[in-house]
């Protein structure tokens, strides 16, 4: 259904003075000694973090990454009291139909840019002008441009969810529309296909979480509490601990206190690249150096997306929101997730002992599956967390296949 879009554009601009005490704070920063670090045993490691500042502060060029940036038509409205910036792209095809992309943390709206063409104007890309959309990407509420939050700061992803529905149905003017999201984005998009699945034709996410992942008294540990066995092997108990170690801190800082981390983080530029910087190295799967995965421009880019609105401490607030304020079912049907659902799992996130041959076995016979009605499943052997970002041609395909027969 074509929609006339009737909002004024607001193109994303950063005032000077924002950039200019950028570079003030990048110069004055106060660094630890970070001895015997060259391995990354503590974390990140002083030698690449200082050599990822120096080029924030003398050669990255903001400006031109703004003006990619604003290559798209940006907006932002109100919606229940909570400022919505948003990204769009009108489909070029016979009959687009609306789409929203959720991100998570410590993504921006800009990790879905490598999507947005081909999803919007499938034709030029080799594609079925038949299977076009009409791009959505906002920014979550306290990420980004999505800013300043109102004084009641109790949002969480399916509280994110109500909001989304509202923006699509009652300010964007659509009847149905479909959404897809990875990270807490997929939490997001699961609960719309959850309790708004009568106002969607479909869903895509990059996961396939229980929609009351955050609920319970230990939802910062991420093993729940889990004691290894003895009879298994070095390597299956390797793999197991890498894997909690790669969202283990972040998971329970984020929960327990993220306030206290928000004050170093939210003062120093290179306290938060540092805490953000960790995520895009470890979840991303890039063969042992993140610049196989995202350039430097790339990494400052979305840096200086959280920064200049100050948006650290409201974007990891949401976990703590998401524990705080547990999820409860809008119905007790099954599955929980009506709405048709596909599923794009990749190769660095597969369980341990899990190949991506059986990947979709291993998720079949779970507990996880029921609770979707998942119409179609895809595992990659190549891509990490970032799907879109890091295999955005699979995400694509993936998508488009879970909405064919569904238009």
């Amino acid at each position: 259904m074509a929609v006339s879009f009737a909002l004024e554009p607001h193109p994303i601009y950063v005032s000077d003075e924002l950039l200019s005490d950028l570079r003030n704070r990048l110069k004055n920063t106060r660094w630890p000694l970070d001895n015997g670090n060259d391995d990354w045993f503590y974390g990140i490691s002083r030698n690449y973090l200082e050599e990822l500042v120096d080029y924030w502060m003398n050669q990255f060029d903001w400006r031109k990454s703004e003006s990619a940036i604003n290559a798209y038509e940006h907006y932002k409205v109100n919606v229940e009291g909570v400022p919505v910036h948003f990204m769009r792209k009108p489909g070029k095809g016979p009959n687009p139909i609306p789409l929203i992309l959720s991100h998570g943390w410590p993504w921006t709206f800009w990790h879905w840019s490598k999507v947005i063409d081909p999803l919007a104007d499938p034709g030029v890309f080799g594609g079925n002008p038949a299977e076009a959309f009409d791009v959505i990407v906002p920014s979550l509420p306290g990420y980004g441009f999505s800013s300043p939050l109102p004084s009641n700061p109790d949002l969480n992803y399916w509280k994110i969810a109500d909001l989304w529905n509202i923006l699509m149905t009652d300010i964007l003017g659509y009847d149905r529309y479909a959404a897809g999201g990875c990270d807490v984005g997929a939490l997001i998009t699961g609960q719309l296909g959850h309790k708004y699945s009568d106002n969607l034709y479909a869903i895509h996410i990059g996961s396939a979480l229980k929609l009351n992942f955050f609920n319970g008294d230990d939802a910062w540990n991420f093993a729940r509490g889990r004691i290894l066995p003895d009879n298994i092997s070095q390597e299956k108990k390797e793999n197991i601990l890498e894997l909690d170690r790669r969202f283990a801190s972040h998971l329970a800082v984020h929960v327990l206190d993220p306030s206290t981390l928000a004050f170093g983080l939210s003062d120093s530029p290179v306290g938060m690249l540092a805490w953000i910087l960790e995520r895009w190295i470890k979840w991303s799967n890039n063969n042992g150096n993140v610049e196989n995965v995202f350039s430097k421009d790339d990494l400052l880019t979305h840096a200086t997306i959280f920064w200049v609105n100050n948006t650290i401490e409201t974007s990891i607030r949401v976990y703590a929101n998401n524990n705080r304020y547990p999820w409860t079912p809008s119905h007790n049907r099954w599955p929980v997730i009506e709405a048709p659902t596909g599923i794009t799992f990749v190769g660095y996130e597969n369980p341990p002992g899990i190949t991506t041959e059986n990947r979709i076995k291993d998720f079949l016979d779970s507990d996880r599956a029921p609770w979707y009605n998942h119409v179609n499943i895809t595992a990659h052997e190549v891509g990490g967390h970032f799907i879109p970002w890091e295999i955005p041609d699979k995400w694509v395909e993936d998508l488009r296949r879970t909405f064919r027969g569904l238009r």
